[in-house]
């Protein structure tokens, strides 16, 4: 990938206010449901920047390999909770808005497991992962973890 402009470079006022607000709303919920969701919406977007750095994120954080690779199957898969269910639902049905409006059942599981202010923070996290994917894919930025952290 050739990266096609530094976001950074061209607006840093904005894009570090962007990235401020990308760590605030991580605040309440729980890093490993952080990473997960990161990691899924990545897989969706087909953000290979994303998937890279948040997996390398996820293990530093003690996820487990089976985890990692069993997310784009998280449904058949028995390792995660139900909070963790939910979380990975929502993501995408919010994700995949444009393929039709069928988030209703993911709200439901989301309600029974998350607060209100989670439930925003979570949607709010969930928005911001997907302007990264965004940013990165349409830029065509490739930040290793370590760098991605420095730029934070």
């Amino acid at each position: 990938m050739t990266t096609k402009l530094d976001p950074f470079a061209a607006s840093p006022s904005l894009m570090k206010s962007w990235t401020a607000t990308s760590i605030a709303i991580t605040a309440g919920l729980e890093s490993s449901l952080i990473e997960l969701v990161k990691i899924r919406a990545s897989q969706i977007n087909a953000c290979a920047n994303c998937i890279h750095m948040h997996t390398a994120e996820a293990r530093a954080k003690g996820e487990t390999e089976q985890r990692i690779y069993l997310l784009s199957a998280w449904r058949e898969a028995p390792c995660y909770s139900a909070r963790e269910r939910a979380a990975l639902g929502w993501t995408e049905a919010l994700t995949r808005l444009s393929e039709g409006h069928t988030h209703e059942a993911a709200y439901e599981a989301l309600k029974a497991q998350f607060t209100e202010e989670e439930q925003v923070n979570l949607t709010l996290m969930i928005n911001v992962i997907n302007g990264w994917n965004r940013i990165a894919i349409g830029f065509g930025l490739w930040f290793e973890p370590a760098t991605a952290k420095a730029a934070a």
